[in-house]
């Protein structure tokens, strides 16, 4: 006749299972919650074409309710891609720098009611699409947007580049900016990335 027996768990061996699955459980949900709504940098990077440097990036872009919501009742969204390449001054031991490029490019983000379809603009040019998906998509593109000339540039130094990507809350309704001070719905940026850059 065979005895078969299974290890006996003790109740600390337990606990601990479970506080570590609970543990886990809170830090995915927490995960999920930060990249719910948002402006998160996937990507940036420049590059040399031809005489000049460009930078190329990649946002994630997620509206909270209440924009998505503004959004749909007719109020164009403004956002706006802050960028500049600094150089460290040598004598002042990195506290301060020289910027030798910088540069903001403004999108808006509007919803047609009559033809269901959302619009970027960039200047006079747009381009409609079906989704929201679609339009922030493309919004959180930057492609090959130039920087500087070449010239500006010396390949010998090391320069530190910093991008990001922010609602421009100053081209509200003036009501909606008194709102959009104390309201983190309405005050959607994403943190400065910066690298370092050598040419």
């Amino acid at each position: 006749m065979m005895a078969f027996s299974t290890p006996c768990c003790t109740r600390a061996e337990s606990a601990g299972s479970r506080w570590a699955r609970w543990l886990a459980l809170v830090l995915l949900l927490a995960s999920v919650v930060v990249h719910a709504e948002g402006i998160h940098v996937k990507s940036a990077e420049l590059s040399a074409i031809e005489s000049s440097y460009v930078l190329d990036a990649n946002y994630e872009i997620v509206l909270s309710h209440t924009l998505e919501e503004a959004l749909l009742r007719g109020l164009p969204l403004h956002f706006v891609v802050d960028f500049e390449l600094t150089k460290p001054r040598g004598w002042t031991f990195g506290l301060w720098s020289r910027t030798v490029a910088a540069f903001r490019q403004q999108h808006r983000l509007s919803y047609n009611a009559l033809t269901r379809q959302y619009r970027v603009s960039f200047g006079n040019l747009h381009q409609n699409f079906d989704t929201l998906d679609e339009a922030l998509t493309l919004m959180g593109r930057v492609r090959q947007r130039q920087v500087a000339p070449k010239e500006d540039i010396d390949p010998d130094d090391v320069y530190t580049a910093a991008v990001r990507l922010r609602l421009d809350t100053s081209l509200l309704p003036k009501p909606l900016q008194i709102n959009a001070l104390g309201s983190r719905d309405w005050n959607l940026s994403s943190d400065w990335y910066r690298w370092t850059f050598r040419p």
